[in-house]
């Protein structure tokens, strides 16, 4: 069905101002392991493999508009740089943040060490949402050949940190768009998550109204 996607999703074609709910949404992990590669197989309508990125210097981000159990949804999904370097940078986005996804590669054990040792004390630290939902998700398995983390490896250390556990493949976009409805479905499970992304639509309604009352006020004016 040309309006469908894999996983039930719908390719939705709400305007950047008509949604019900807008979630922050933060990438995080070591550099080189497909974080913006997984962001862009996830927002990207093509089915083809997706090429050789460059990795992303200090933050980038990107928005997807969707529909969801009846709901439309706005992510704003950052994408930050896993480089040492730009730590002070990033620790700022964590703030608000409503669900995180932690990347590793599977065939780069360092990846996913890292991930205890940093990235998931990072969130500890800065993450300012109690409720906020983190997933950890095993990048590269085209490449399982290569293998240096098993499943269980993973799912022990998800489980460990309270988060939800995928394995993907940026490249052929396996499991990608199920991360990403999961983490969206397990968000909107939670009351607290939903207040705050109402409030964000609700500023935007009325900022929007504002200025049409402003430019109104100015034709009459003029």
């Amino acid at each position: 069905m040309s309006g469908e996607i894999k996983g039930g999703w719908k390719r939705s074609q709400i305007s950047p101002t008509s949604y019900d709910y807008s979630f922050k949404i933060l990438v995080i992990g070591d550099s080189g392991v497909g974080k913006s590669s997984l962001l862009l197989s996830f927002i990207s309508s093509s089915d083809h493999p997706l090429q050789h990125i460059s990795p992303t210097i200090g933050v980038d981000f990107k928005m997807k508009m969707l529909a969801v159990e009846g709901k439309r949804l706005k992510l704003t999904i950052w994408d930050t740089a896993g480089q040492e370097r730009f730590g002070t940078l990033t620790s700022s986005y964590y703030r608000g943040a409503h669900g995180i996804i932690l990347v590793y590669d599977v065939t780069r054990r360092e990846t996913f060490t890292n991930l205890s040792e940093i990235w998931a004390r990072e969130v500890d630290l800065y993450s300012t949402n109690p409720d906020c939902v983190k997933i950890l998700v095993g990048n590269k398995v085209d490449r399982d050949v290569e293998r240096a983390v098993t499943v269980e490896e993973g799912m022990a250390l998800a489980k460990a940190h309270g988060c939800l556990f995928y394995e993907c493949s940026a490249r052929t976009r396996a499991n990608v768009q199920q991360c990403f409805k999961d983490l969206s479905l397990k968000i909107l499970d939670k009351p607290g998550l939903l207040e705050q992304g109402s409030v964000v639509v609700k500023r935007q309604i009325l900022k929007e109204k504002q200025l049409s009352e402003k430019k109104r006020s100015d034709n009459c004016c003029s």
